[in-house]
């Protein structure tokens, strides 16, 4: 009895709310908006790593979920709108942890690091895709997003602005500052530090403007990445970087919170007459020759852990430099400008068959297993960069996809990809797994993604704060516009 009239009293305190009004941008996406509803007979991945649950039943009410448990069990309240969904499964919205609002293809790329190419004034300048980006990020079960580095901040801080206020389609953005580099730079979107005060005042500066991360970048000095460390923590904030001048044991020494893309890629500590502060050649290469079980990975493991440092992975960003990878797909192309396809398409022809970045990403995959087995926290991210074939939201799935072929199982995979990012960025009472009392921010798949993994890609409706979007709409609005809007 005390159960019925529990849920009585939700409907009709749901019934009384007015909906939010939904802007003409927003509203002809939502195809769920109802004040209580119930997904029945539904697969549950609860975000946790536990084992998928069958046959379960979601109530929501008010933007969050009331119930949650097996279908027979579960009382539908008097008026809610019911949702068969038999056949599907539901995994909590994706928190992308390397996630941009802009996009660079393999024209930008060529230009900045060809062979004998030379950057003139004012340098590489990539593009920002504020229609395209929010959208393909919501499509794909994206429902927060850090952007990890921005190259116009302003625009990111307008665009988070607009999604909090419904005004646009998109995930809840954690934003994050421009980046923290040092000179050289070959981006002319990128201030160059003049040293630890100039590091201190863009912390500063950046905080009071509402950018809530920041993330240091290859050229930053061992004094500037630690001014803008302490900086960053004396805001309650939180600093990642990409690094290269900085070792990655220099960082964690200095009191780094978080490393992207993983070590095979960005830590210089192993290259030979390595010069302080100063990022060097043939990073990648002095990792080719280390064992990840041998004693020098094993020590860096250990002080990751033991400083508590995150690791973001980012595979699909460096799956783009091997031959034959990955496979292509027709929504991927779809979703370009026909300039980005082709730039794409050329760039993918051109990698050669013996590159060294197939056992390179293979040894970062074996590294970010090791992480995690010794008690590493792992985070998920696309990084939506590199030669363009790496779209927002596409690529957040392709990066679940990549962890279980890395090692992990499926659930362990989205796991990383939900409840961990929800923890890395202080919200997980609030989002990154299912349960009562958390927002109903939530992915549903047609098929079964603990069986199958690449089912992922098989979004029907994301569910943010209660909200059904409709998947293919969002994809379909964005058709050929993906390098130009």
């Amino acid at each position: 009895m005390r159960l019925l009239f529990l849920f009585g009293s939700l409907v009709i305190a749901a019934m009384a709310v007015a909906q939010t009004q939904k802007s003409g941008d927003v509203a002809p996406f939502v195809t769920v908006d109802a004040p209580v509803f119930v997904l029945n007979h539904v697969r549950v991945i609860d975000g946790t790593g536990a084992a998928a649950k069958d046959d379960q039943a979601i109530v929501v009410a008010n933007g969050k979920i009331q119930a949650l448990g097996l279908t027979a069990s579960v009382q539908i309240p008097q008026g809610a709108q019911v949702l068969d969904r038999s056949g599907y499964t539901v995994i909590p919205g994706i928190v992308g942890m390397h996630n941009h609002l802009y996009y660079s293809n393999s024209v930008a790329l060529q230009f900045a690091s060809g062979p004998g190419s030379r950057i003139g004034e004012p340098g590489l300048f990539i593009a920002e895709i504020p229609y395209t980006a929010p959208r393909l990020y919501l499509a794909a079960g994206v429902t927060t997003m850090r952007t990890t580095g921005s190259l116009e901040p302003y625009t990111d801080l307008k665009i988070k602005s607009r999604i909090d206020a419904n005004l646009m389609p998109g995930p809840s953005i954690d934003a994050t500052a421009p980046y923290l580099e040092g000179a050289p730079t070959i981006f002319s979107q990128m201030h160059e530090l003049t040293g630890p005060d100039d590091a201190k005042r863009m912390v500063d500066y950046w905080a009071a403007e509402g950018m809530t991360s920041y993330k240091a970048y290859m050229n930053i000095t061992r004094e500037e990445l630690g001014a803008a460390i302490q900086q960053a923590h004396a805001h309650k904030l939180k600093l990642t970087g990409h690094l290269c001048s900085v070792t990655w044991p220099e960082a964690v020494t200095l009191g780094i919170d978080d490393f992207e893309h993983g070590p095979v890629f960005t830590d210089t500590e192993f290259v030979a007459d390595k010069k302080a502060d100063v990022c060097p050649a043939g990073g990648s290469g002095s990792w080719a020759k280390q064992d990840v079980n041998g004693g020098p990975v094993q020590e860096l493991i250990y002080k990751l852990v033991s400083h508590h440092v995150a690791v973001t992975s980012t595979l699909p960003v460096f799956e783009s430099g091997a031959p034959g990878r990955p496979k292509l797909q027709r929504r991927t192309l779809d979703a370009m400008s026909a300039e980005s396809a082709q730039s794409y398409l050329t760039a993918r022809a051109s990698v050669p068959l013996d590159s060294p970045m197939t056992a390179l990403m293979r040894k970062e995959m074996d590294f970010e297993v090791a992480f995690v087995k010794a008690g590493g926290f792992l985070l998920a991210g696309p990084d939506p960069t590199g030669n363009g074939g790496v779209l927002p939201g596409f690529g957040d799935q392709r990066e679940i996809e990549l962890l279980v072929e890395a090692g992990f199982t499926p659930v362990e995979a989205i796991h990383i990809a939900t409840e961990n990012g929800a923890v890395y960025l202080g919200q997980q009472d609030r989002i990154g797994t299912l349960s009562p009392g958390k927002q109903a921010d939530f992915v549903v798949i047609k098929g079964d993604p603990s069986n199958k993994i690449e089912e992922i890609e098989n979004v029907e409706t994301v569910f943010k704060a209660g909200i059904g979007y409709d998947s293919k709409k969002l994809i379909d609005s964005v058709r050929g516009q993906v390098g130009i809007r």
